[in-house]
């Protein structure tokens, strides 16, 4: 039995955002629980999301922990390659 906690997960997003919808149902097939800031909604969150993610100005930005992990494409390419689940403490 795996006894890992789940990292925190953050993810960045718009509400107009196809890709932040396509980032958050993927999450939530995954059945793991993540917060959601809305930059459209706060100046100063965006603020944050351009410094933690290097200067990367497009949404959805998403951490796991404190590892970047990118946009939606990232997050589909890390669970189509298996590790996901790793970086989500299930592996």
């Amino acid at each position: 039995m795996n006894t890992t906690a789940q990292p925190d997960i953050t993810m960045y997003s718009t509400g107009w955002c196809p890709y932040c919808d396509r980032a958050r149902g993927l999450l939530q097939r995954k059945g793991v629980a993540f917060s959601e800031v809305k930059v459209d909604d706060d100046p100063a969150q965006r603020d944050l999301m351009l410094k933690r993610s290097g200067g990367r100005r497009t949404v959805p930005q998403i951490f796991i922990g404190d590892r970047h992990v990118g946009g939606f494409d990232d997050l589909y390419a890390l669970d189509k390659a298996g590790e996901l689940d790793q970086l989500l403490g299930r592996a």
